[in-house]
């Protein structure tokens, strides 16, 4: 059987899709790279905004239209809305997230068992998901009931992989030939929380570092509250990527208790300053939301400072959305939907000039590059794209197509928000 994979939305969707990806393969079944190619089709659905729901919607209109003759919809929006999944074209099965981890199986009317042994290689999914990162759920769920968060309640409480499911994901990942793998949840610092006895995120950090080879690691988003100085002493380990994301969401006070986040401007602040004395020139990105409900104009203004303040070296902006459910989608004094895209736009500009600023400091220097792409170039040679390990996007012209190799690359300059450089080591 031929088999399409689509994901929209988070990391940990694009890692449960290779779990099925790496599944369906040791099945003895092919992946392919078109809908129109395909026999079933499988799309992880999202339901973090409104826009991530429509899109949900539409890709899977999108599939039945080029031909997807079987289609099955799994994810966070087919869980919140089953019968409006099942209502669209083609969909002939939907499969909630708790089912999640048994789709594979239950598609091909296999015991649950099937997959148990050691996972075979990973090669990357044909296609537009043919990524050289490789993403590894270690986690699902979250305990946290922040007030926008429609996730929660997609995805249930809190629950971690054990230490030796989540090394043999990643032996497999770096058989396959993967160079970076990023460690991905819904609440990833949480993980471990859950154990008998319990442990903590740095617990499983040092035992991917300690007994895999793979080169470059990397934490995808990571909730303040659940770091301290003995976690940043983990970046010892070259290998260990230079970049932490910390969503932030508001940085006024109020705002931030109104959205039950477990922080204080103070507190994310000293944080991040604890994070860039001991990670030499890490990069701290960010999430923000604009137009939280009750958000007023001093609570904005604070937070455009404080966004300012941090200096960070790049964020997502997303301008506050009504998620049926949550306790903000009944909160009064919604903020006009026009005033909550001019605040998204002030705050992009801010973390452009911040982003920009913090690019600017490696030209001159010579940097680590994951090739993710290599583009032919009609003079001849290819254009390599790809990202460093503070998360930095680079290119450089090359006689080879070095996709996914990790290279040095002298920074020589600036374009359209990507580093341009020169290929000086293999």
């Amino acid at each position: 059987m031929k088999v399409y994979l689509d994901t929209i939305g988070c990391r940990l969707n694009q890692a449960e899709i290779e779990r099925m990806a790496r599944e369906f393969r040791a099945a003895g079944h092919e992946l392919v790279a078109s809908p129109e190619e395909a026999d079933l089709a499988v799309v992880n659905t999202c339901a973090v905004t409104a826009h991530a729901v429509s899109d949900s919607r539409q890709r899977i209109r999108r599939l039945a239209r080029a031909g997807a003759k079987r289609v099955v919809a799994t994810g966070c929006w087919a869980t919140l809305e089953p019968a409006q999944a099942a209502a669209l074209p083609a969909v002939e099965a939907v499969v909630p997230n708790p089912q999640k981890d048994a789709l594979v199986s239950a598609v091909l009317g296999l015991p649950p068992e099937a997959f148990d042994l050691e996972p075979i290689a990973r090669e990357p999914i044909p296609g537009s998901r043919a990524r050289t990162r490789a993403f590894i759920k270690v986690q699902d769920g979250c305990d946290n009931r922040c007030t926008f968060c429609i996730t929660t309640i997609a995805r249930g409480p809190g629950r971690s992989r054990t230490v030796a499911e989540v090394l043999a994901d990643i032996r497999a990942a770096h058989r396959g030939g993967a160079q970076e793998v990023v460690l991905t949840g819904v609440h990833l610092g949480s993980w471990g929380q859950d154990f008998t006895p319990r442990q903590h995120l740095r617990d499983l950090v040092q035992a991917v570092l300690q007994e895999t080879d793979v080169p470059r690691v990397r934490l995808s988003s990571l909730e303040p509250w659940d770091l301290d100085a003995d976690f940043f002493g983990l970046w010892e380990n070259p290998r260990l990527a230079r970049h932490l994301h910390l969503p932030l969401q508001s940085g006024s006070a109020a705002t931030l208790r109104r959205m039950a986040r477990k922080t204080t401007p103070e507190a994310f602040a000293r944080l991040v300053e604890t994070a860039r004395s001991l990670i030499p020139e890490v990069a701290i990105t960010t999430d923000v939301i604009a137009g939280f409900p009750g958000e007023t104009e001093e609570e904005f203004a604070e937070t455009l400072a404080f966004v300012e303040a941090m200096h960070f070296a790049g964020g997502h902006v997303f301008t506050y959305s009504e998620r049926p459910g949550t306790a903000a989608a009944r909160m009064p004094n919604p903020v006009p939907l026009d005033v909550r895209k001019a605040r998204n736009a002030a705050l992009r500009k801010v973390l452009e000039t911040s982003a920009a600023r913090y690019r600017q400091q490696f030209v001159g220097r010579t940097l680590t590059v994951l090739w993710e792409s290599a583009e032919a170039l009609p003079e001849g040679g290819f254009l390599l794209r790809g990202m460093s390990d503070n998360g930095l996007r680079v290119q450089a012209q090359a006689p080879e197509r070095w996709w996914n190799r990790l290279m040095q690359v002298h920074i020589t300059g600036e374009q359209a928000g990507s580093l341009t450089g020169r290929i000086v080591t293999r």
